[in-house]
């Protein structure tokens, strides 16, 4: 199939977005997501027993919850992008391991393994995701040392 240089900019586009999201919660940076997400987004984390809920709730439960992972790490690859002109679906699969500080020591490592099933739209500021849900694969959980 040939693509149009519009679908090659746009394909490019929606995945420095999604690239974006990936380092906003890794930096801790979770205002970027005003950039990222239409300001009336749904962000479906229930797959993995936390919400569902709009932007700015998501916002400040990622504020609240994220400084008791210090190490954590969104991983992207194998974004399949379906254009339908000015609007954009997205399953993307993501490697997400995380660390958190045990009591006695050590660390307690999750990895969850999941995709991004995205809806996007695209606006006057560019590309945004007006619908984020989770779909799991699995999760791996290991307690140990890091160095």
């Amino acid at each position: 199939m040939t693509m149009t240089l519009q679908a090659i900019s746009d394909r490019i586009e929606i995945n420095d977005l999604l690239i974006s999201y990936c380092t906003a919660v890794d930096s801790g940076e979770i205002d970027r997501f005003d950039d990222i997400f239409t300001p009336d987004a749904i962000i479906d984390y229930s797959v993995f027993g936390f919400d569902r809920a709009g932007l700015q709730a998501t916002k400040q439960f990622l504020k609240q919850a994220l400084p008791a992972v210090p190490h954590k790490q969104h991983m992207i690859s194998n974004s399949e992008v379906q254009l339908d002109g000015d609007r954009a679906t997205a399953r993307t699969l993501c490697f997400n391991p995380m660390a958190v500080p045990l009591e006695g020591g050590g660390y307690q490592m999750t990895c969850f393994h999941l995709w991004y099933v995205d809806t996007l739209v695209r606006t006057d500021k560019g590309w945004r995701i007006s619908a984020r849900v989770e779909e799991k694969s699995h999760i791996f959980t290991a307690e140990g040392a890091i160095s």
